[in-house]
């Protein structure tokens, strides 16, 4: 018999899966013993990330670490711990009149997790990464000691933990801004581009829009290489919303919910069915630009909407490849990678283009760099690690990097944040790999 705190566990693309030891506590004392008597820990929040990198020998999950400690609605400042899902602060903030200053395309994350990761969102060009508004924390450290991390406390830990992915330590409770909305409602401008040189002039125009991405046909060639869909938006004015929606524009509907009740199998998805849904999505959108008003909750987290979505790509899983080129090669650079994925025949119907902003020098170990990150979503298949080492040379030739917290096949982690951690206790399996991987 095995003890019952071994169990499989996998992230949000079933893939790996591992047979780990698994713990939850929500009492800082009993927290602290259980760091004390492991050797190697790492902190899991709520299993959103793709890879591995929550994964490790020992793993603490924080999801018993979910209550709020306060809320200065005067100023917009939330405390709470971290196992805090960014769902819950959305619920109590919105009605509020307040929102996330960043957000990434879940709101089913931790606030821990996303200080680990760092996340970014469609607004990174305008408003930075989550750190930016990340006022304090307090880190368990291997010792067991807690310690508060601030830009004034404790200032090396606090940069080493923004987007050192639970190398440093426990997160147990987060400090972070608000901003100010009137509604809950998104002002959306839908533009078609026909090829990667249209889309990338597009991205230039909007620059002064606070969210910009765009979704892109990853298997389209030749003149069409790079066929996508900007989306454009700002947070609406009470004034400017049509008169159904100003009545209550802090409040939304309720949906219906569907859920994917079971693993698709796994032929469902190949490239003729990629094919036709990137078809079918680029030429719903009739006109080449549609303006509208749509909630929060469409424009920030449209999968959302569809409660376990991640089994439509089978038990075999998927992976999400993200990767960021240096604005200045940035063209050149994504045209190869998506040539490359093109010829493989290994498409994405997900696969999503943004523009990132200056990064921050003091966040060192934060993914983005002044640049276009694509992130795609791939299939687990025999052909898969072959095509992920491709694009690996492509974005070490072109001087970008891998998000971490999506990386579970790369053979390198392509960004300077091991050097810059000195733990002994916190390890993830991903920590290992890149290790071994550059040994």
């Amino acid at each position: 018999m095995k003890p019952n705190f071994i169990q499989k566990v996998t992230n949000w693309g079933n893939f790996p899966v591992v047979e780990k030891e698994i713990r939850s506590e929500d009492s800082f004392k009993k927290i602290k013993e259980f760091v004390l008597n492991h050797n190697e820990i790492i902190a899991r929040g709520n299993g959103r990330c793709y890879g591995d990198a929550s994964l490790g020998e020992t793993i603490f999950s924080t999801k018993k670490l979910n209550k709020f400690i306060s809320f200065d609605r005067l100023n917009g400042i939330i405390e709470c711990e971290s196992g805090v899902l960014l769902s819950d602060v959305l619920e109590i903030s919105v009605p509020q009149g307040y929102f996330l200053y960043v957000t990434p395309g879940t709101k089913f994350i931790t606030v821990g997790g996303a200080i680990a990761s760092d996340i970014h969102g469609k607004n990174h060009h305008a408003e930075g990464c989550f750190s930016e508004y990340v006022t304090e924390f307090k880190l368990m450290t291997e010792n067991g000691n807690i310690i508060t991390c601030s830009r004034e406390e404790n200032s090396d830990k606090f940069w080493a933990t923004i987007g050192g992915m639970g190398l440093t330590g426990i997160i147990l409770t987060v400090k972070f801004k608000l901003k100010n909305i009137e509604t809950a409602y998104i002002r959306q401008e839908s533009i078609k581009a026909e090829n990667l040189d249209e889309i990338f002039r597009l991205f230039e125009e909007s620059e002064n829009w606070t969210y910009t991405v765009a979704w892109i046909d990853c298997l389209q060639k030749g003149k069409n290489l790079g066929r996508s869909i900007l989306m454009r938006g700002e947070h609406a004015f009470q004034h400017e919303l049509p008169q159904n929606l100003a009545k209550q524009p802090l409040r939304l509907k309720k949906k219906l919910q569907p859920t994917i009740p079971f693993y698709f199998p796994g032929f469902v998805l190949n490239a003729l069915t990629v094919k036709i849904f990137n078809l079918l999505y680029y030429k719903k959108q009739a006109k080449k630009e549609v303006k509208s008003f749509i909630d929060y909750e469409t424009f920030f987290y449209p999968l959302d909407a569809i409660n376990d979505w991640n089994k439509i790509y089978g038990k075999a899983g998927f992976i999400q490849y993200q990767m960021v080129i240096p604005k200045e090669t940035g063209k050149e650079g994504m045209k190869q990678i998506l040539e490359t994925i093109a010829a493989s025949g290994n498409g994405s119907f997900l696969a999503v283009l943004k523009l990132f902003g200056k990064n921050n020098p003091q966040a060192y170990n934060s993914f983005p760099v002044e640049g276009y990150t694509l992130a795609l979503d791939f299939k687990v298949n025999s052909k898969l690690k072959k095509l992920v080492e491709k694009l690996d040379d492509i974005v070490q030739q072109f001087g970008g990097r891998i998000y971490l917290t999506k990386d579970s096949m790369s053979r390198s982690s392509l960004t300077n944040y091991l050097k810059n951690i000195q733990s002994s206790k916190f390890v993830s399996l991903q920590h290992k790999r890149i290790i071994n991987n550059n040994s």
